[in-house]
């Protein structure tokens, strides 16, 4: 089922309204045609008392007697057109064609602001300015423009004193008027004869007591006890009654009697329930007598507040009035003021009505009428000056005055754009905005249990929504509100309590604008319950409807409970419930789900409707609310209540609807959690295939793996494979031996005749392949044959050996000498007998000369400057090692015709390396100093032994 109820009864409230002001004004038409057809009577009885009346018959015969005729029809015609319009006028949608029990049920309470009587008193005395004057004459039109409520009645009085004959201490300049559109019209050009003074009429002093007299009589001529009456008193100084003969004979008498018939005047006022406001301005103010005034009259406010409550107030001079005074209205209006912008025109004004207004005025202190004023909406649309637009209502008065009001019912929430215009000559004062506004929430409680039984402890719960039906979510907007409540009924005295929203139980979220409380019912409550909340905060207001219940039975015949997903949906979608019913009677029991109070636009149906329990049985019953298409989007609120079949009007249980409405998402958005986790999964794949090709590589990778090359145990040369140098995991190299030369390893080029070949596996094992045999796995520093009685002995240096960046110190290793043998003959002999190992007995260099060589080759673990890249060598300071004989083929090598080249350094030795390398003990020049380089090309290196 669909629940607009809330929209319905909104627009039919304005339909109300609209109806009365029409049958209004049918009936001031109606009395002016009264007045004419009394008129048209007097004439008649004029004509037939006169000189030529004539009696008997023949009076009601002739011109005359169609006269009479005329008169009585004219009154039928009235009164049947009077009558047919009432009879005709259009019932509020949703309101049936006929109630005769309407008028025995209780009224529900008017729509729009609350009214009020008040009187605004303005001092008139000869203290005044002419600008004075008129800045109290502008204060006073604020006041009577601005107000929100087309209920209220306010009247106008200028006073000052009576010194003379035919002097009167007031004036009374607008009668207590209605404030509806024709009425605030009427104010703005009665209040404008404040600005001429009559000597002969007011005189120069400063009566109060008559002052305050005249406004409660008027404020007090009605019996209407529940209608707020306020006056609101602007002076420039103090009583003044010492030239008033009424007050006494002399000066002294006078100013004492005048002060305790104002302490008479405000006890009245205070008997009357009438507040009095004082404003004063400049610096002759009596503060004491202002206070006095606001003590003496009535002290309570229209709320339970301290802001509400009278108290005087002081402006340094009467420049500042206009705002006080309407700062002081709201206060005691309990109404809401936002100050606006402040120009010259021609210009834009702004002022902002916030989401909570219901009711509110916008009012332009032109100074100068002919200034011109054009209204916009928050949305940028230009609003009509009276009638409806977009759900609001609009009325204008005192265009043609120094200040003019829009008066805005159910206002659009927002910034507010005044566009002023004005001729040349009229722009030199600056137009001021502001907006006076209240709003006045409609309660949504929920009782639980919602039939409570004498002596139980029930839980109020009491949401607020504007008359828009938005529901207020936001905790600043109520600052500083106080909600209480108050149940009454059959056989108790009412009885108070209050409620929070503070999350402390029975509150459940703090700040969601939910406010609880609790309240026991009287075990003397015999039947009907009436509950009332009222809300208190700046400038809002509550409308005070009732929730009607019942006392329940001592045992209940079914106990029912609802609970519902607080959620988020899109229209469309479900929200899930579950109706919990325990049937305690012996007859079944068919319970049905209502929906009340949803946000406008709301599109809600409940599914199942009805659930029936069997006698004596328990049964949990899952439902689904389902969001229609065409729901706005928003939170849909309102409540769910389930009732009994049998007595419809007493609610076994309800709950709040906590349901927020959004736009559906697009697929992006619907899909992008499976969009992520493939996304990782494809990172993560990567990874793990990144990873396992990159472990495949390190183990395919042969750089930093060590060749030796044997005879008979003996090292004749090393070859470390280097960065680049292996291709999938394979290395060729060659074993080249020229006429009378050591052999030497060289690397060999892929497919080249006579190559062997060391191999890594995808596992990291390591196998050689000699020329024309099979492969063979090696193990770390194993030896391997190759042929001519020479072995290859593989040493895996990997892992130890990478430099930064995966390179390797790669190329020709040092020649010549076991492992350990440093500095020897590669072959253990000693020609010479010297014991000299350092000298190579077949080169031509000095045998004694601490050459580092042997066999022509570099020594392996020979001394010297590390080795490494140039940063290694430069962040180590010391200077960079001999160089080493690259393979073959590498770039930047050189060949075996470059060896023949060689340095006279290299020839003669280097004997300035004081220090021992690590191949061998100091003072044998080892493998080269610190500063020992060492050199291949000295000549003879790398020549064969003819004694081996």
């Amino acid at each position: 089922m669909r629940q607009t109820s809330t929209g319905r009864t909104a627009r039919a409230g304005r339909a109300a309204r609209r109806t009365g002001r029409a049958v209004q004004r049918t009936g001031q038409a109606v009395r002016r045609a009264g007045q004419a057809v009394r008129r048209t009577a007097h004439t008649v009885r004029a004509v037939r008392t006169g000189p030529n009346a004539r009696t008997g018959p023949a009076a009601w015969t002739g011109p005359g007697a169609r006269t009479v005729r005329t008169g009585r029809a004219l009154r039928a015609a009235a009164l049947a057109a009077a009558l047919g319009l009432m009879v005709l006028a259009p019932a509020p949608p949703g309101a049936p064609a006929t109630a005769p029990a309407a008028a025995s049920a209780p009224s529900a309470p008017p729509e729009g602001a609350d009214p009020v009587d008040f009187a605004i008193v303005v001092d008139q005395s000869d203290s005044l300015s002419d600008e004075d004057l008129a800045r109290e004459v502008e204060a006073a039109s604020l006041l009577a423009q601005g107000e929100i409520s087309e209920r209220s009645r306010a009247t106008v009085i200028g006073f000052g004193s009576s010194e003379k004959p035919g002097q009167s201490p007031v004036r009374e300049v607008c009668p207590l008027t209605v404030a509806d559109a024709a009425g605030r019209q009427r104010l703005s050009d009665c209040v404008q004869q404040l600005g001429r003074r009559d000597q002969a009429r007011v005189g120069p002093g400063t009566d109060f007591p008559a002052a305050v007299r005249q406004a409660v009589t008027r404020l007090t001529e009605r019996d209407q006890p529940a209608t707020p009456k306020v006056v609101f008193l602007l002076t420039d100084g103090r009583l003044d009654v010492e030239d008033s003969p009424e007050y006494g004979t002399d000066r002294e008498s006078r100013k004492a009697n005048g002060v305790k018939r104002l302490a008479d005047e405000l006890a009245r006022a205070r008997r009357e329930n009438v507040q009095i406001w004082p404003l004063g301005f400049g610096t002759g103010i009596d503060r004491a007598t202002l206070t006095a005034m606001a003590e003496g009259g009535y002290r309570g406010g229209c709320a339970d507040r301290p802001s509400a409550t009278p108290r005087m107030r002081v402006v340094a001079d009467s420049t500042g009035i206009d705002k006080a005074f309407q700062e002081t209205f709201a206060a005691a209006r309990c109404a809401g003021i936002t100050p606006g912008d402040s120009k010259r025109p021609p210009a834009d004004l702004y002022v902002t009505i916030p989401p909570i207004a219901t009711d509110g005025s916008i009012t332009v202190s032109k100074h100068d009428p002919e200034v011109t004023v054009t209204y916009y909406d928050p949305r940028g649309r230009k609003v009509p000056t009276s009638g409806t637009f977009d759900g609001s209502g609009f009325e204008l008065s005192g265009r043609d005055g120094p200040v003019e009001a829009l008066r805005v019912s159910d206002p659009l929430p927002g910034r507010w754009r005044a566009r002023v215009e004005a001729p040349e000559g009229h722009r030199g004062r600056e137009v001021a905005v502001r907006a006076i506004w209240q709003g006045r929430l409609r309660s949504s409680v929920v009782l639980d249990p919602a039939s409570p039984r004498p002596g139980e402890r029930a839980v109020v719960e009491v949401r607020m929504q504007t008359r828009r039906g938005v529901y207020i979510t936001d905790p600043a907007l109520l600052t500083g509100i106080k909600v209480t409540g108050q149940l009454a009924g059959d056989g108790f005295d009412p009885v108070g309590f209050t409620l929070a929203d503070d999350g402390r139980a029975p509150d459940r979220t703090a700040s969601d604008v939910r406010f609880t409380g609790t309240v026991t019912v009287p075990a003397g409550a015999t039947g009907a319950l009436r509950l009332t909340t009222r809300m208190e905060a700046p400038g809002v207001t509550s409308d005070l409807r009732p929730l009607n219940a019942r006392t329940g039975e001592r045992a209940p015949a079914v106990v029912a409970g609802l609970t519902v997903d607080r959620t988020t949906v899109h229209p469309g979608d479900t929200v899930r419930g579950t109706l919990s019913v325990t049937n305690n009677d012996s007859a079944p029991h068919t319970l049905r789900l209502t929906l009340s109070d949803q946000a406008p636009g709301t599109e809600l149906r409940v599914d199942p409707a009805a659930v029936t329990v069997p006698p004596g049985s328990r049964r949990e019953t899952p439902f689904t609310l389902t969001v229609g298409a065409g729901t706005a989007l928003g939170e849909i609120g309102g409540k769910i209540t389930a009732v009994d079949a049998g007595a419809p009007d007493r609610p076994l249980t309800e709950a709040f609807l906590v349901v927020r409405v959004e736009e559906r998402p697009g697929w992006p958005e619907r899909w992008w959690p499976a969009l992520a986790a493939g996304a990782a999964a494809v990172l993560l794949l990567g990874a793990f295939a990144a990873l396992r090709l990159r472990a495949v590589r390190a183990r395919l990778d042969l750089t930093g793996v060590e060749l030796e090359l044997l005879r008979d145990g003996h090292v004749l040369d090393r070859l470390t494979v280097r960065h680049g140098q292996s291709v999938r995991g394979r290395f060729p190299f060659t074993v080249e031996q020229g006429l009378g030369t050591a052999p030497t390893l060289q690397r060999g080029r892929p497919g080249a005749h006579g190559a062997h070949e060391l191999i890594a596996t995808r596992g990291g094992e390591l196998r050689l392949r000699p020329h024309g045999g099979p492969e063979l796995p090696v193990r770390d520093g194993a030896a391997a044959g190759l042929d001519d009685g020479l072995d290859v002995a593989v040493h895996d240096r990997r892992s130890a050996g990478r430099a930064p960046g995966g390179r390797t110190d790669g190329g020709r290793t040092d020649g010549g000498g076991l492992r350990g043998d440093r500095g020897t003959d590669p072959y253990g002999t000693d020609p010479y007998g010297t014991g000299d190992h350092r000298t190579d007995p077949y080169g031509s260099g000095d045998h004694g000369a601490g050459d580092h060589r042997a066999g022509g080759r570099y020594r392996p673990g020979g001394g010297g400057a590390p080795r490494g890249s140039w940063r290694d060598r430069l962040r180590l300071g010391r200077t960079a090692p001999p160089p080493r004989r690259p393979a073959d083929d590498e770039p930047g090598g050189w060949s075996r015709d470059d060896r023949d080249h060689r340095d006279d350094r290299s020839r003669h030795g280097r004997r300035d390396g004081g220090t021992n390398g690590p191949g061998g003990p100091r003072g044998t020049g080892g493998e080269g100093g610190t500063d020992g380089g060492h050199d291949d090309r000295r000549t003879g290196a790398g020549s064969w032994d003819p004694n081996f």
